[in-house]
């Protein structure tokens, strides 16, 4: 007949647990709240820039007039798009005023370019440390284990009789340890992957968007400088 059994108490088993073990369980906690902090905030930043874009998008396809575009553009960033347009809009504008009004179209092209890669910068921000907490979680985990393990096999050398008692807290200390490594890591590699797809979205976003500026400061220029003040 079984004896009694002893509840499960994570709290217990942390006040319990040896220095070494403390500092590993410590380390991935904190880890584990950057990663949250990161993915929360990330996933706001996103949706908010989706709900933006697509309202500047409608902007800009629907009103004919440049300096009105510009103008409301402001209430619409932090788009990615809201950046570029702007880079676009006075780098044709300084053009504009050229008694020439030759439209010189890798100017233009230069400078959406720098703008998408500087938003890109941005929006990149914070993800790569959702990676290597992904990949190095585990590892911090595996550390706790074998630590545990030490201690189990102290515990049992020390001991005149092997009992399960002298080895079970090493082991459940390395139990934990790998748990908590794997609980870490497991969401911050699903939301890298999450936020890189986003990225990608928002950079071909940005690229046919960047085309279709070009679109139309070329049509304007054909008809008398639209975008000249």
């Amino acid at each position: 007949m079984l004896g009694p059994t002893t509840a499960f108490d994570i709290y217990q088993l942390i006040g319990h647990a040896s220095l070494p073990a403390k500092v590993v369980l410590l380390l991935l906690a904190a880890l584990s709240i950057y990663s949250w902090a990161v993915i929360l905030r990330k996933y706001a930043l996103f949706r908010r820039l989706a709900r933006r874009s697509a309202a500047f998008l409608e902007i800009f396809r629907t009103t004919t007039n440049p300096h009105q575009i510009y103008r409301l553009s402001e209430r619409y960033r932090p788009s990615p798009l809201v950046e570029i347009f702007r880079a676009g809009y006075e780098s044709l504008r300084e053009q504009m005023t050229d008694e020439s009004r030759a439209l010189e179209r890798h100017a233009i092209e230069r400078a959406l370019k720098r703008a998408a890669l500087s938003e890109m910068g941005k929006l990149e921000e914070g993800i790569s440390g959702l990676a290597s907490i992904a990949t190095s979680a585990p590892f911090i985990g595996l550390f706790g284990t074998v630590v545990g393990i030490i201690i189990a096999f102290q515990g049992l050398s020390v001991e005149t009789q092997t009992s399960i008692q002298a080895v079970a807290p090493g082991i459940a200390e390395a139990l934990v340890a790998t748990a908590l490594g794997l609980f870490v890591a497991v969401p911050a590699y699903m939301a890298y992957n999450y936020f890189v797809s986003r990225l990608r979205a928002l950079s071909t976003l940005m690229e046919d968007f960047a085309l279709e500026f070009l679109d139309v400061a070329e049509r304007s220029a054909a008809h008398d400088g639209v975008y000249r003040s």
